[in-house]
């Protein structure tokens, strides 16, 4: 699943995961897909992207990070980056509001420089 999900250039939706799974024969169903995916998400393997309730490999597993996406309202293409300033503002913010930040993650809508280009 995790193959499927990084080979995909765009995020993907649970349906289409399980799609892409049984395309060669497979019977996964539902359940079994939304398990992976929680146990991809929870070691930091793979990003949810909420506005489009898909999912994206994480391009810095390796260490903790406030992901940063940039998502092209276009073509769909997401980037993903990371600040260590927007993460401490994030923290600090946080802090400050006596809240614990689970999920670092911040979603921005524009144009890709292809998309952007091409005008």
């Amino acid at each position: 699943m995790l193959e499927i999900i990084w080979e995909s250039h765009a995020p993907l939706g649970a349906y289409d995961v399980l799609e892409r799974m049984n395309a060669e024969g497979g019977r996964n169903a539902p359940p079994t897909v939304y398990r992976a995916l929680d146990f991809l998400l929870k070691h930091g393997l793979i990003h949810r992207i909420e506005s489009q309730k898909a999912f994206v490999g994480c391009a810095m597993s390796a260490e903790a990070h406030h992901a940063l996406f940039f998502i092209c309202r276009d073509c769909g293409h997401v980037s993903e980056t990371h600040s260590e300033a927007i993460g401490a503002a994030i923290e600090a913010s946080a802090t400050q509001a006596g809240f614990l930040v689970e999920t670092p993650v911040m979603e921005i809508s524009g144009r890709c420089q292809e998309c952007h280009d091409d005008e």
